[in-house]
This record gives structure tokens, sequence and C-alpha cells, in this order.
């Protein structure tokens, strides 16, 4: 990046926007739009200016740079990729309406690579045939895309989207706990050089598959995010991995009583007419997993967290029940059903705080009618215990009993230990050591380069603009020329010597565009040093102010450069 050639902004191709864009929900959505990065092509499509591609492509330079360092190989796969491999991992269907399908000319189905496990898996069979060919990791920057319901947040939820995705094949579960730790450490190294602050989590597999999974996540009010952290250990986790301890209790309360409770259908009403506390009252959601109805049971305090459900039951498909599906089910009385006296067989699961021996008031299957003295394990059973309720906050760390925080942050990296799961599914095998055939283990590791981009934003802007970390700035200094003659000369001047001294500059020699929309746009862009030649020039003093901090101090020229250069 040395000596790159001084970029002036009388030729720059980007417009500063005084307002917020109109359909801007988020910080960095505004910022990066305002300051001439971005422009919207279509929903959740994005064109990247000049100023823009340069912050992009130094976020792709660390994480080149981190990934070489582990010894990766980079490789560039198409994003139009066909159907089969996809098919034959069941991704083409589990996928849903998030993947975007496509038919060229004679019928022939295709995809735009929303990941590319199954592209690598491919290439490395044909390429690996020996034990002695792995361990290997390969990776690539490319973009992905994803047919999203709602794009918003600017470059945060796009349906295109750049991503460094990578992946370890290795012949042994222990050389696969290698690889990961391997991406782990490269990955706390990529984000603080990019400046980032973030926790790393457990996390769930989701439509990934394989076992250890772990997000790295920057918080930020604008994040889809929620992650729970621990304020007394080094617990931290998304809340769709926080799970709550299966205690049995020794079952205490008397037999089962029914009691008419007429017009009681909701946990609310039910609680008041009773005069108990909602966490007495066991709360039963009737869902359809691949159109079978199933029974979720929570603590009548407590919501269900659908995506915990839906990760229980993947890859079949979850939604809520209608008042359709109560039509030719008797045993379904709606606003009144229990787990406890079924004659007809209903799959029931249930979170861990309905432990065996826990009493529950909840519905008797009958109209206007509720039971108390339900006891779990005594007057049902439970089919498979999930934790399917929603995290709140204070509740009890997993680890170490501390009360949970929760907040929003942005997800920049995914790691998973995908093990056999893609390479079962397309045989990739290896000659082993004795000479038999050995499946390949794997794992899986993403980044997002654009989202990157977009959390930095999030993170490190303030009232005035965007305020980049050095190493992912477009420019290093940000020369601003007041407006006359003499100023704008010193500048270009300046800028050259800058040049010269190995550093990257932006000029702002712009001719009719006054001083104060100058050092506005200065502090929007947000280039760490701002250096100015304004009444001072023609004495060959500038006034050098650092961006994050705002402190000022006059320089010469050569103390201007000795400052900068060092």
């Amino acid at each position: 990046m040395a000596n790159a050639p001084v970029q002036r902004m009388s030729q720059l191709m980007a417009k500063t926007l005084r307002d917020d864009p109109a359909d801007a929900e988020v910080l960095s959505h505004k910022l990066l739009v305002r300051a001439g990065y971005v422009r919207r092509t279509a929903a959740g499509i994005w064109s990247w200016l000049p100023l823009g591609k340069k912050v992009l492509s130094n976020v792709e330079r660390i994480v080149r740079e981190e990934m070489d360092a582990i010894g990766a190989q980079e490789v560039l796969l198409p994003a139009l990729l066909p159907r089969e491999p996809y098919e034959a991992t069941g991704r083409w269907e589990e996928y849903g309406a998030e993947l975007f399908r496509l038919q060229d000319r004679k019928g022939g189905d295709y995809l735009l690579g929303p990941t590319h496990e199954e592209i690598f898996t491919l290439l490395v069979k044909d390429q690996a045939s020996s034990y002695k060919d792995l361990p290997v990791i390969l990776y690539q920057i490319q973009h992905k895309y994803r047919d999203e319901a709602r794009p918003r947040a600017g470059i945060l939820r796009g349906r295109e989207f750049l991503m460094k995705d990578s992946y370890s094949f290795d012949t042994e579960d222990e050389g696969l706990a290698k690889s990961y730790a391997l991406h782990r450490e490269a990955y706390q190294k990529v984000f603080a050089r990019l400046g980032l602050d973030y926790r790393i989590c457990a996390a769930t597999a989701g439509a990934m598959g394989g076992s250890k999974s772990e997000e790295f996540l920057a918080p930020a009010e604008a994040g889809e995010d929620t992650f729970a952290d621990c304020p007394n250990c080094d617990f931290a986790a998304n809340t769709e991995a926080v799970n709550f301890a299966l205690v049995p209790q020794e079952a205490t309360a008397p037999a089962l009583e029914e009691i008419p409770t007429p017009d009681t259908p909701t946990i609310e009403t039910l609680a008041a007419a009773l005069g108990v506390p909602a966490s007495a009252t066991l709360k039963n959601l009737l869902v359809k997993v691949d159109g079978e109805i199933v029974a979720v049971g929570v603590p009548g305090d407590r919501e269900v967290d659908l995506g915990k459900v839906e990760a229980h039951f993947a890859p079949a498909t979850v939604e809520l029940v209608t008042a359709e599906d109560f039509t030719g089910r008797p045993d379904l009385v709606r606003g009144y059903v229990g787990p406890q006296g079924r004659q007809e067989k209903l799959t029931y699961i249930a979170d861990p705080r309905v432990a065996p021996g826990t009493a529950w008031i909840t519905g008797a299957n009958k109209d206007q009618t509720h039971a108390k003295n339900v006891v779990a394990g005594r007057d049902f059973e439970v089919d498979a215990y999930v934790d399917v309720v929603v995290v709140q906050e204070g509740d009890p760390c997993p680890a170490c009993g501390t009360g949970l925080k929760l907040d929003r942050a942005i997800e920049i990296g995914h790691i998973f230990q995908l093990g056999r799961k893609y390479a079962d599914a397309l045989k990739l095998d290896v000659l082993g050591q004795h000479g038999k055939p050995v499946r390949v283990t794997m794992g899986s590791y993403g980044i997002g380069v654009s989202r990157a981009v977009a959390a930095l934003a999030e993170q490190t802007a303030d009232d005035k603009g965007l305020c980049w970390p050095a190493e992912v700035a477009p420019a290093d200094v940000h020369v601003v020329a007041a407006g006359k003659a003499l100023q704008t000369e010193l500048a270009l001047e300046v800028s050259e010597k800058l040049r010269e001294a190995g550093l990257r500059v932006l000029v702002d020699d712009r001719a009719g565009v006054s001083p104060g929309v100058k050092f506005t746009d200065s502090e929007l862009m947000g280039v760490p040093k701002i250096l100015v030649a304004g009444r001072r020039a023609a004495e060959g003093v500038l006034e050098l102010k650092d961006r994050r901090t705002g402190e000022r101090e006059e320089l010469t020229v050569d103390e201007a450069i000795a400052r900068l250069s060092a």
C-alpha cells in the first residue's frame, strides 16, 4: 500500500450527504451512505464506492494474512453452483426460501452459493487420494447469496455479502480439533487487528450441522443476535445455546385435582382467576413438525424460543398450529390443553424447568377446566427434555449460577466442527495408513468480511461520523486545504511528501467548497489523522488533529511528516 498515489477529492467519485437516507435504520447504514462509502443498488444489494472499497480491501488483507499464517491455501470457487451436491446433503430443501435457485436455458437447476461445504468437499475428493495429502486447510474470499425476506440495516443484512469461508480436512478427530484451534486463534488475531470489540460465544450448529460451534460476536445496538454473558465467570453463549440443567425433584404434591376455570384460555386469565403467579402454571404450546402436532411445555411465565424448537427438530419444518388444526381433534381443547391423561398419543417435549417431580397447574383437556397438582413424571411423561425458553436477564449462569446479562451483537465470525456430515453424504474417503479407506472429517469457518466493515462502523463511530481504526482506514491521513490558493498549494505539496514517506493520503483540494463543509466531511469520513492547511499556511504551519480524541497541535511541514510517518 506504500507509495500509492495521492487520492484527490476533486477527482474522487464520492458525494457526501448532509442528511441520513430515509430508509436507514442503523448507524452504520446512515454513515456509510452519507460518507460516500456505499450506495444501494437494490434491496439488500450494495455497490462499494472507492473509499468503501479501500476499507473492504483492508479487511480482506488482514483476513488473508492471518489465514496464510496458519498454512491455509487460498482458492476461488464459483458462486453459481449445481443442484446435485446440495441435494445429496439435503440442503437444497433445508435452506428453504433463503436459497437463490435458478435454471439455465436447458432447464438445469442451479443455485447461488450461500456456503460452499459441498463444493469444497468435492474439490478435495478430486485432489486428495491418500492420508499423505492431508491435513489441508483451504479458503476463499467470495460473495455469498441469501434471499433474505427482509434485507435491512444496510450491509449488515444483505442478499449479497462478502465472506471468507475456510474448510479443514483431516483423517482423525484429533486433527480436526487442532485445525479448529488454529482457526480460533487466527480469528482472535484478525479481530484484534481490525480493532473490534468481540466475544467468543458457544453457539448452535443450525443448518451447517456438526458438533462443536462457536460464534465471534461484536457487541452493538444494531446487532441481530442476543448473547448471554456472565459477569462472574468467562461463560458467554448465544441465547440459543444457553441450556438450563435438568434437576429432578422429589414429588410432594397431593393427587391431581381438576378444577372449573371458566373463561381462562390464557396464562394471564388463569393466573388472575386462581390468584397464583404465572410461574405456577404450565404453558403448552402446540406446533406442527412436518405436519404432525407436537406439544411444547414451558413454565407459564416463560416464552418459547421457536428457534430452539426448530434446531431440535431440524431439518424438519416447524410452524405454529392454526385454528383449523383443532378440527377433528377433540383431544385438543383450545386454551385448555394439558399433557396428562391423554387417550391419543401426542409427542410432548418440555423445558428442563419442567423437571420430574415438579407440580403444575395446566389444562385438563376439557373445556373451561384446568387441573392442579399435575406432577411431571407421575401424571405425565416427557418424550424429550430440550431447553426451549427465551433466555431472560438474570437467568442463572450454567457454569456458576450468577445471573446472566443479555446484550445485542453482530455475528462477525463462526467456526464449526462439522465432523463427517458432508464427507458421508459425498463419500469423501482417502486411503489410510493401513491401506484401507478412511472417511475424512471436516471443519467449516466463516468471517463476514463486508459485515465486519459495518460492525466497525457501529462500534467506532461518534456523533460526528465514522472513525476508522488505522489498519482498515481508507487513508492514513486526510489533508484539508481550507480554500485559498496558497492553502491548496501547501496541502498538495505536503500530501506528496507524505506519500513519499510511505503514507496513504486523501487530500481535499475541492475548489468552491467552503472550509466548514470540508472540515465536516473530514470528520464524517473518519480517517484517523486530519492535517489542515489553514490560517497559518503562509508560515508553513499546519494543524494536525486526531480524529478519535480531537486533540490538535500546530506543526511545521517537516514536523508533521515526521510525526505521521513515525
